[in-house]
């Protein structure tokens, strides 16, 4: 893949080329519109017949809920994270952010946007309640501490995707969440390659199991795994169920 921008950090050193910038913000963008266009399809198929609203947990706990309802609260959730997470970074970028860098970080904002919206809407009042996120431990001020996390939460939430679609009952549902996750694929994929140009790790093997495929978790690893970026307890005993 040609290389056609070079950025350079505020002590004037190459920080390192970023691949095809132009072409893969184009890519992105219009990966997340058409992730969008499938607001009014899964919107539809919430109808009367599905499961009833969660019953909300005791104290501050969540509960995402059970069926399908309950798979797509649990994609809700990641979904609220991750848009807290890069609307953070983009709002406080870390030093030396390079154009290139922004660039890319804030497509990525305005997909997860979109996702977190898209379930929104479709969930109705079947819907968790918005989340509070505890990025404490992370310093935004820092490259590698951001790209870090871009990266740890981008692989979760790949993972979590393929770990839940076995669950869902409707094939429509199970339609959407393939595109989505081949979208959070493009975004782990593009984090991957800013930390580590030019290399092999765009699909390195601690995310690839023996057969070059993704890995799938299941929804209460991820929780477990997350739980520390969320202020509420969520508890997704149910989901799928």
């Amino acid at each position: 893949m040609n290389r056609l921008v070079k950025s350079k950090n505020n002590s004037g050193k190459e920080d390192g080329e970023i691949t095809s910038v132009v072409n893969r913000r184009l890519f992105l963008r219009s990966a997340g519109l058409a992730t969008s266009l499938g607001t009014i399809v899964i919107s539809a198929a919430c109808n009367d017949d599905d499961p009833d609203p969660m019953i909300p947990g005791t104290g501050d706990a969540v509960d995402l809920g059970s069926g399908d309802i309950g798979v797509l609260n649990y994609a809700y959730a990641l979904e609220q994270l991750e848009a807290a997470f890069y609307t953070q970074v983009i709002a406080t970028p870390y030093a030396g952010i390079t154009d290139a860098e922004r660039a890319i970080l804030t497509d990525i904002r305005d997909h997860e946007v979109i996702h977190r919206d898209f379930f929104k809407a479709a969930l109705g009042d079947k819907a968790i309640k918005g989340l509070t996120p505890n990025f404490a431990t992370i310093d935004f001020t820092k490259r590698d501490a951001v790209l870090g996390a871009a990266k740890l939460f981008e692989d979760t939430g790949v993972a979590a995707y393929n770990g839940a679609g076995k669950l869902l009952k409707d094939g429509g549902y199970l339609l959407l969440a393939g595109k989505i996750v081949s979208v959070e694929a493009r975004h782990a994929s593009v984090i991957r390659d800013l930390i580590n140009p030019k290399s092999a790790d765009f699909a390195g093997d601690d995310i690839l199991d023996a057969n070059g495929m993704d890995k799938a978790v299941a929804p209460a690893d991820i929780l477990a795994a997350v739980k520390g970026y969320v202020t509420d307890s969520i508890t997704g005993a149910n989901v799928g169920k």
